[in-house]
C-alpha cells in the first residue's frame, strides 16, 4: 500500500467524524471540502447542490475559493456541461478548463488561476442531489486513489445531507406535535 493511499485513510477517517459531530449542513460542507483539500493537496474544492427546480447548483460549501469566483454568477444546468455530465452520474475532468468548451465560467477560472478540475455526482439512492469539485492550480491527471476517494466522500457528503434534512423534518414535527399538545391541555 502506498504512502499516499494511507493518508486518504486518514482523510476519509476525518470526514466521517466530521459527519457524525453535527447535523447542521453547512458546518458538514464546509468540513468536507476542507478535508478535500488537505488530502488531496488542490487549490481548492466546493459541493454544489440542485436547487429544488433543479435548473442550477447552488453553492453549499468551498475551500480555497477567492469570493470573486465565488460570485461570478449562477451555475446553470443547461449552460454548464461538465455539471450536466456528471448529474447523470459520472465523474467528470476536464483538463484545462480555461480552454474547455463546457466550462461555464473559463475566464473566471483563468483569472482565478484554476486550470484541472474533476466534478463527482453526489449520489443519494442512485440520484444526483449535487456535486463535488475539485480544482488544481495546475494541469493535473487525478489518479484511480484520487477518484475512489472523491467518490465515497461525495456518497458521504449526500447521507449526511439526507440525515441533517430527515433530522429537520423530525424536529419540526415534534415542535408541531409539541405545540398542538399545549393548546389542547391549554382547553
Amino acid at each position: 500500500m502506498k504512502g499516499k493511499d494511507v493518508d486518504y485513510f486518514a482523510a476519509l477517517y476525518d470526514v466521517a467524524r466530521v459527519i457524525n459531530a453535527s447535523l447542521e449542513p453547512s458546518k458538514v460542507l464546509e468540513k468536507i471540502v476542507q478535508c478535500v483539500v488537505r488530502a488531496m493537496g488542490v487549490k481548492a474544492s466546493s459541493i454544489r447542490l440542485l436547487d429544488s427546480r433543479e435548473r442550477r447548483l447552488v453553492l453549499g460549501a468551498s475551500s480555497g475559493l477567492s469570493k470573486g469566483y465565488i460570485r461570478k454568477g449562477p451555475i446553470l444546468i443547461e449552460e454548464s456541461g461538465i455539471d450536466r455530465k456528471a448529474l447523470k452520474g459520472r465523474p467528470v475532468w476536464i483538463e484545462n478548463v480555461q480552454t474547455a468548451k463546457d466550462f461555464q465560467y473559463g475566464a473566471k477560472a483563468k483569472a482565478e488561476g484554476i486550470q484541472s478540475v474533476l466534478v463527482v455526482p453526489l449520489l443519494l439512492e442512485k440520484k444526483a442531489i449535487g456535486v463535488l469539485r475539485v480544482y488544481s492550480d495546475k494541469i493535473r491527471r487525478f489518479g484511480d486513489g484520487e477518484l475512489k476517494f472523491l467518490k465515497v466522500v461525495s456518497n458521504l457528503s449526500a447521507i449526511a445531507l439526507d440525515n441533517a434534512r430527515m433530522h429537520e423534518t423530525l424536529r419540526v414535527r415534534c415542535d408541531l406535535m409539541a405545540a398542538h399538545k399545549y393548546r389542547i391541555d391549554d382547553n
